[in-house]
């Protein structure tokens, strides 16, 4: 039998101790060494060093490292040095991410209290927390954050906020029945209080339960230690690619060396050259250009409102498939809010924009002064005089300072224009019966300027029924027959198949002289007037946002903490429930599945409510079985092991805890699940843009390895020499690739669906486009040098000039052909102002080394007359053009 199964007697004797005396301090000393402090365990830490160096074990750092070696080897210093100042740099930029994310821990470890009142020998002491053993007797009030789990034997007004352990928004009242459910969820556990939460009403003594590690923050910090982050597809695809290339670099080196050899060229020049085109085919600015494309795309994200926390989330949040979205603050305003009056057979809408004091009331669509309808404005102000909540301006928002419920019955009152200053010149308090978890209500006793009191009461609906002798109907009293009761009740239920959470309102007036010594004779014999619905309602941008994600393939799952009535009725509004199909699963029901169970009817599966910590790992892990790739969104303490594991987690900046922040990889500045959509779309375009350049970068390499390749098969000189090929690798290919990583999404970036996370590289026809390119690249160049040199034999460095032009403009040119998925022609060329000005910059560059008298013996260049730049440019245009033709003829009907 679970703890908030057991009687209070039958908990005490579970733990032989004792509710007057406690434990004795020898008691308890022998119980902290038998089962250790309470505290928060930290798993062995890999040592700093150890956590440096296995930056450098992925395939494409070994790859550069190899390319260090090789640049060294050729005198080529500069690059060596260039290469290594990457390498390190992305080492140092994974050590620092692994770092930060041991935060979480001490993150968590900070919302465990300094210090506790427990009882001992029969008295009250403090004690530090740490030193809390189990069957220790808790004492905590407003304001305390509770030491352990305890079990709670007594509560008096009694309430806790549970939100970063259950993403419930509202203060749990807490009681001390037992509760005869098996597998009820920590929302659902009233008799209980967790470590870490905070008291923000009443008092309370508990039984300790469970300390340190095995209590229900525990249970999230070990989860937290031992969640397995996954490679985002990036790193996945960088890995295969090293691979590939560095097989290719390999094999050419030994294929042109071999090859150079048979047609009579020395073994060192042909030795050089293979190790040129060995780097050439190496791109090794790429992963230097791929962080420099995330970190401008973390940029443009944080001017949308996300602050990127891991580089290569970014890119994995462009294949996002599934999004597992907290529904309070991210999906809906958190701000609880008055949406319909009731009272006396009739009912209201409230409109407008959460604490915003301005609104409009409606009757069946007709726009109506609430101040004119006397039930309306009894309704209202009798909420606003029973409330201590307080709307204040903070950063030039709206925001509540009390309680929830409290705040949503004064800015309803608001709206029509009441204010309790207002009221109160009217109006006197003169005693207070503050609400009780076991009443379920809250009264005042309230004088007003003609010297007439009666009391106010507010509470639960079912509550103030049993309570009440009359009910206002139609602005005049009428008794509670049987019938009129059933309309009550039916117009309750209404509300409440609404997800609305309704409060319910009564008076009665007081004789004078009479007085309410107790709450039992001021709440007895009241006048039903009516019931405020409230709800915190959907952020109006996030179904638009839900509806494009659905466009783009992206499923949006809503998970919560919330009621499953509650949940429902915001994700029908929202459009995540739209057919019969789709289920709403509950907290109990995850219970009873296993993760290859839930894997099975994941898919018919949109809202998840009720929800604990360990569901949201369990749905992550279901989704991730099934193949998705996961983001996870989350504000409190709870999400943070989801988080975690999710392929890219998200968390909320304005609410989040530091524990969900520091576990996540991206966090949201505004909360708003509307910025998801943003920041998706920027991922998906900055995985284009790689793609861009990928394709670029490999297309020009190719083009190169084959003009050279092609020259020792057809016993041909060089038709460029080294140094171009790696000046060509460093200027001309650097300067546009990192331009591409600027470009703007293209229109249908958002009508596609997710790309399969193990999709390759190449996939979608990238590497038939790097090889037909580079062919063309490769044989142009080619073309241009055999023209010229069979023309002048006797002067090859010129002819390998030309070749050099060439290669360079071809590869100059076909950067424009990067930029789209289809043709050169598909997009305006000047769309990319960066693009346009780094390919001006690499031809004067180009014209440098051809022109320059200094430059020209370095890189072995004559200077070209105006007649041959004509062959230059044609034979550069041939590449992009030629397949630009055919596409363009393909499309024609």
């Amino acid at each position: 039998m679970m703890f908030h199964e057991m009687s209070e007697k039958e908990v005490e004797q579970e733990f032989g101790t004792d509710l007057e005396k406690g434990l004795t301090e020898k008691e308890a000393e022998k119980r902290v060494r038998q089962y250790g402090f309470n505290e928060l365990e930290e798993a062995e830490k890999e040592s700093a060093l150890m956590l440096f160096l296995s930056q450098f074990k992925d395939f494409m750092t070994l790859v550069l490292l190899a390319a260090t070696v090789i640049s060294g080897f050729l005198g080529e210093y500069v690059d060596a040095v260039a290469i290594i100042a990457i390498v390190l740099i992305n080492g140092f930029l994974g050590f620092f991410q692994e770092r930060r994310a041991e935060k979480s821990l001490e993150a968590l470890k900070e919302l465990s209290a300094p210090q506790v009142n427990v009882r001992r020998n029969g008295r009250w002491v403090k004690i530090p927390s740490k030193e809390v053993a189990l069957g220790d007797i808790l004492k905590f009030e407003s304001g305390d954050r509770v030491g352990a789990d305890v079990r709670i034997v007594k509560a008096n007004n009694l309430e806790i906020e549970e939100s970063a352990l259950t993403g419930e928004s509202i203060p749990s009242p807490k009681s001390t029945e037992p509760i005869p459910v098996e597998n009820a969820g920590l929302g659902d556990l009233h008799n209980m209080a967790f470590m870490g939460t905070m008291v923000t009403r009443g008092n309370g003594i508990g039984i300790v339960t469970a300390i340190g590690m095995q209590t229900a923050m525990g249970e999230i910090a070990d989860m937290i230690q031992n969640a397995e982050s996954m490679a985002t597809p990036l790193q996945r695809r960088l890995e295969q690619l090293g691979k590939i290339l560095i097989v290719v670099a390999l094999l050419l080196t030994l294929l042109v060396v071999l090859v150079g050899v048979w047609h009579g060229h020395d073994l060192y020049s042909m030795f050089l050259a293979g190790v040129s085109l060995a780097v050439a085919a190496i791109p090794e600015g790429l992963p230097a250009i791929v962080t420099i494309a995330l970190s401008l795309g973390v940029q443009r994200m944080i001017r949308k409102n996300a602050i990127v926390r891991k580089l290569p989330a970014v890119e994995t949040l462009g294949c996002a498939s599934v999004i597992c979205s907290d529904k309070t603050g991210t999906m809906t305003q958190n701000k609880m809010t008055v949406t319909h009056l009731w009272s006396g057979g009739k009912t209201w809408k409230v409109s407008g924009t959460g604490y915003e004091p301005k609104g409009i009331f409606t009757d069946n669509g007709t726009e109506i002064h609430p101040l004119k309808e006397k039930s309306v404005y009894q309704l209202l102000t009798f909420g606003l005089l029973c409330n201590h909540a307080e709307l204040k301006v903070k950063n030039k928002e709206y925001v509540i300072d009390g309680d929830p419920t409290e705040g949503a019955l004064l800015v309803s009152a608001l709206k029509a224009g009441l204010t309790r200053e207002l009221l109160l010149k009217d109006f006197t308090i003169e005693q207070e019966f503050p609400f009780d978890s076991t009443r379920k209500m809250m009264s005042m006793v309230i004088r007003d300027k003609h010297g007439k009191r009666f009391v106010i009461t507010k509470g639960a609906p079912d509550v103030l029924l049993g309570v009440s002798r009359s009910v206002l109907w139609n602005g005049r009293e009428q008794s509670f027959d049987l019938e009129t009761r059933r309309k009550v009740e039916k117009a309750v239920e209404s509300l409440a198949a609404q997800a609305l959470r309704t409060i319910a309102i009564a008076f009665k007036p007081l004789a004078a002289g009479e007085t309410a010594k107790s709450e039992q004779e001021a709440e007895t014999n009241l006048i039903f007037i009516g019931v405020q619905g409230m709800i915190d309602p959907p952020r109006p941008e996030v179904r638009q946002a839900i509806k494009e994600c659905k466009e783009a393939g992206i499923r949006t799952v809503m998970i919560t903490g919330d009621h499953a009535v509650t949940a429902k009725a915001i994700a029908r509004q929202l459009g995540i429930l739209r057919t019969s199909r789709e289920k709403v699963v509950d907290g109990t029901m995850l219970n009873e599945l296993t993760v290859d169970e839930l894997e099975d009817v994941i898919d018919e599966v949109s809202v998840f409510a009720r929800v604990s910590p360990d569901h949201k790992l369990k749905i992550v892990k279901a989704f991730q079985n099934r193949g998705a790739v996961v983001a996870m969104t989350g504000d409190g303490i709870n999400d943070a092991p989801a988080i975690k594991t999710a392929d890219i987690g998200i968390s909320m900046g304005i609410t989040g805890t530091d524990v969900a922040k520091e576990a996540s990889s991206l966090i949201l500045l505004d909360d708003n699940f509307a910025t998801i959509k943003a920041a998706i779309q920027e991922g998906r375009n900055i995985y284009e843009n790689i793609r861009k350049f990928i394709r670029y970068l490999l297309a020009s390499n190719v083009g190169e390895i084959l003009v050279m390749l092609f020259a020792m098969l057809l016993s041909l000189p060089l038709p460029v020499v080294p140094i171009q090929i790696l000046w060509v690798n460093l200027v001309t290919d650097g300067l546009p690739a990192m331009a591409l990583g600027l470009d703007q999404p293209e229109e249908d970036v958002m009508k596609r669906n997710p790309r399969h996370p193990r999709e390759g590289v190449f996939a979608r026809g990238l590497g038939w486009k790097v090889i037909s390119r580079g062919f063309l690249i490769g044989s142009a160049t080619l073309a241009a040098f055999v023209t010229v040199y069979y023309q002048h034999p006797d002067r090859l460095a010129y002819a390998q000039t030309i070749a050099f032009a060439t290669l360079v403009l071809a590869q100059l040119i076909h950067v424009f052909d990067c930029r789209s998925e289809r043709s050169v022609l598909a997009r305006n060329p000047f769309g990319n102002v960066y693009l346009v000005l780094a390919v001006l910059s690499s031809v004067l560059l180009m014209l440098a080394v051809i022109y320059v008298p200094a430059l020209q013996p370095v890189f072995h260049t004559l200077p070209i007359l105006p007649k041959d730049w004509l062959l230059v440019l044609c034979m550069s245009a041939i590449p992009t053009f030629l397949l630009a033709g055919t596409y363009y003829l393909r499309k024609k009907p």
